[in-house]
């Protein structure tokens, strides 16, 4: 038996030529692994873009703005208007955003697997987060309180999903600049709410 090598992006993949490799189920097979070969090459970028920088601190800035919204509306009505009037409109935008800026992909696309079942439930949990935020900015927490406490439950969330691996994640154990990080910012988010309350 010969083996052959196929090559996609420079990776073989070796085969031996025998009786089972010439049926036309195993050329099919072999067709849709090499098909899929360039998606299962890790191309993680590790260099960070200045635009991925601005775009998350812009993100943050917006959320903080998004908070105050809400909790205007809760303020005016309730937890749960303020909730059902902001996803109801980001539906709208949603909306908007896709027919401006969708555009069909040119030229043949290949597969995606599909996504778990749990990650259509992110809609659940930012109903619930916006309900929770309006009722914190109403509160004496007031508007930095709520997103300096927000975000230390994200740090510390985000490090238990990282020790434990929940929700796909790859496993990862803090070191001593996540505990330093999160000390900071519970020390910070401390500071805030003292200080806004005495004051």
């Amino acid at each position: 038996m010969v083996p052959i090598k196929s090559s996609i992006d420079g990776a073989g993949i070796p085969f031996l030529a025998n009786s089972d490799f010439a049926s036309k189920t195993y050329r099919l097979k072999l067709n849709h692994l090499l098909k899929l070969w360039p998606l299962m090459k890790n191309d993680t970028h590790t260099r960070l873009n200045p635009l991925h920088l601005a775009a998350a601190f812009a993100s943050g800035c917006l959320l903080t703005l998004m908070v105050h919204f809400n909790g205007m509306l809760a303020h005016f009505g309730s937890a749960l208007f303020s909730s059902w009037t902001a996803h109801g409109t980001g539906t709208v935008a949603a909306l908007i955003y896709l027919a401006i800026l969708y555009r069909k992909p040119k030229g043949e696309t290949v597969a995606k697997p599909k996504a778990p079942l749990w990650a259509y439930f992110g809609g659940v949990v930012g109903a619930a987060i916006v309900m929770l935020t309006s009722s914190a900015v109403n509160s004496p927490l007031a508007l930095s309180g709520t997103i300096a406490l927000g975000l230390g439950g994200q740090v510390i969330f985000s490090l238990a999903a990282d020790v434990w691996g929940l929700f796909g994640l790859p496993k990862r154990r803090p070191d001593a600049r996540d505990l330093t990080a999160i000390a900071l910012i519970l020390g910070g988010s401390a500071l805030i709410i003292l200080v806004g309350r005495a004051a």
